[in-house]
């Protein structure tokens, strides 16, 4: 059995043990970054939503149109899945399919049928009516997040991917601290950035970069511009690679020449609160209780009530995953969450300053990712 197979069987067992625990006998995905996962085929999916998988306890067939379809089928002959690309709708396929396969009850009343995130209002009144005539006693529910959960927990091969990921963002950090000199605009910073992760084994970036300087800065997903960087601000560079697949996120905070005492405060105020909780960051600690620690060194060192966003997320296939550090999660974490560590202080009018890593929730503790350091980086 070929590696492809073993990671994407194992991935379909881990969601039909969670179909049977909640009593569907089928399941249809159309989120495409779950699906990839699910699969796990390289290279075929784009950002299109041009995609469809219908999932029971032994059959998985993925929908799609012919401009994919040779690329999926060269994938799946080393994989569980059967590819389908029928010039119909998604909606009427799923209908198609369920009404001449095997698909026992979940219930003596009736079979449930599992639809989760990316199934639009149109597709949904498609698939009642589709139902209601080719499989009456179907009974259609909807979930939220079942992919995404399994998403949370990730395997050996996605750990690699994601250090491959941070190495590239690593080394575009040395270089961009080597390149960046006072009166280079934001715009000429992210643009250098930018390109040196692509030539540096970047499929592409993870997201749109950040460069920040001075006020800007108080401003956490601020669009680079004009401004020139000046002696004595500091200046927020948020950014990561996509390689393999899957995302790195790090932020770092430089300074134009020599900080006053406040920023010298704030960084160390706000270095203690990164490093905190990541001391702190095990299995069975909840999300919040991470963000209320972040929030409270905030607090001690005078900055209370000057973060103003979630302490950090989970990062794998998108930037953003599960899980969450932030008040609204009391799920405790568990080996294998990969998450980001990201305490900011932002004064507006002022500066704004951030600092982040990432890196993985492991049976004792948690590992980071990243290398670069936390020292005070001076220009």
């Amino acid at each position: 059995m070929s590696k492809n197979a073993t990671v994407s069987e194992k991935r379909f067992n881990r969601l039909v043990a969670t179909m049977q625990a909640e009593k569907l006998t089928a399941f249809l995905a159309r989120d495409t970054s779950d699906i990839t996962w699910l699969t796990a085929f390289e290279g075929v999916f784009d950002d299109e939503q041009a995609h469809a998988l219908l999932v029971s306890a032994s059959d998985y067939c993925l929908h799609t149109d012919s401009r994919y379809a040779s690329a999926c089928r060269a994938a799946a002959q080393s994989s569980p899945v059967t590819v389908d690309d029928r010039r119909v709708s998604h909606a009427w396929w799923a209908a198609d399919y369920l009404s001449h396969a095997d698909i026992q009850p979940t219930t003596e009343e009736h079979v449930a049928f599992g639809i989760d995130d990316g199934i639009t209002l149109a597709e949904y009144r498609v698939l009642v009516t589709a139902f209601a005539g080719e499989l009456p006693d179907l009974q259609i529910v909807e979930t939220h997040d079942v992919i995404k959960r399994l998403r949370a927990v990730k395997d050996a091969g996605e750990v690699v991917r994601l250090r491959a990921a941070q190495a590239i963002t690593d080394v575009a950090f040395t270089h961009i601290v080597s390149f960046i000199k006072p009166g280079m605009t934001e715009r000429a910073v992210q643009l250098e950035l930018e390109d040196f992760m692509r030539r540096h084994g970047a499929q592409d970036l993870a997201f749109s970069s950040i460069v920040a300087s001075g006020a800007n800065g108080a401003n956490p997903h601020a669009t680079p511009g004009e401004d020139k960087l000046e002696a004595g601000q500091c200046v927020v560079m948020d950014f990561g690679a996509r390689a393999c697949g899957y995302c790195s996120d790090m932020t770092r905070t430089v300074f134009m020449g020599e900080p006053d005492a406040h920023l010298v405060q704030a960084y160390r105020t706000l270095r203690e609160a990164n490093e905190q909780v990541e001391a702190m960051l095990k299995p069975g600690v909840t999300g919040a209780e991470a963000h209320a620690l972040a929030e409270a060194v905030l607090a001690a060192g005078g900055y209370g009530g000057k973060m103003g966003h979630g302490l950090g997320h989970g990062v794998g296939i998108d930037i953003h995953e599960e899980p969450v550090l932030s008040p609204r999660n009391t799920a405790v974490l568990e080996t294998g969450n990969v998450v980001t560590v990201e305490p900011g202080i932002y004064l507006e009018g002022d500066f704004g300053m951030r600092l982040e890593d990432f890196g993985i929730i492991t049976e004792d503790g948690f590992e980071v990712f990243t290398r670069s350091t936390h020292e005070m980086v001076i220009i």
